[in-house]
């Protein structure tokens, strides 16, 4: 579990006629999150019609800085005055057990 102690969970409430859009922002984000070496696990969520999250895991506090230093939170960043009713509640947490294949 060495690979993914390290955490962040964010959830995001997306303006109700931007939805959509934002569940293709985030299907899109994938590719970025393949890209990051240090991100172990990355889960795109929805919950309801207007509410997504977002799981990911990283190895060290290093690689967790720099994913929220990175390419996916400045595109969020930059798009959620337009796409999110609020600002993206964002929680560092740590792994207290995970299945891995």
């Amino acid at each position: 579990m060495s690979n993914s102690v390290y955490a962040l969970q964010a959830r995001l409430k997306a303006k109700p006629e931007k939805a959509d859009e934002v569940a293709e922002f985030l299907e899109s984000a994938l590719p970025m999150a393949e890209d990051e070496q240090g991100t172990t696990t990355w889960f795109a969520l929805r919950f309801d019609e207007t509410t997504f999250g977002i799981f990911d895991t990283f190895p060290d506090e290093d690689a967790r800085q720099a994913h929220l230093d990175g390419d996916i939170a400045a595109a969020l960043m930059e798009n959620a005055d337009e796409l999110l009713a609020e600002e993206p509640q964002i929680d560092h947490v740590d792994v207290l057990a995970a299945k891995h294949p």
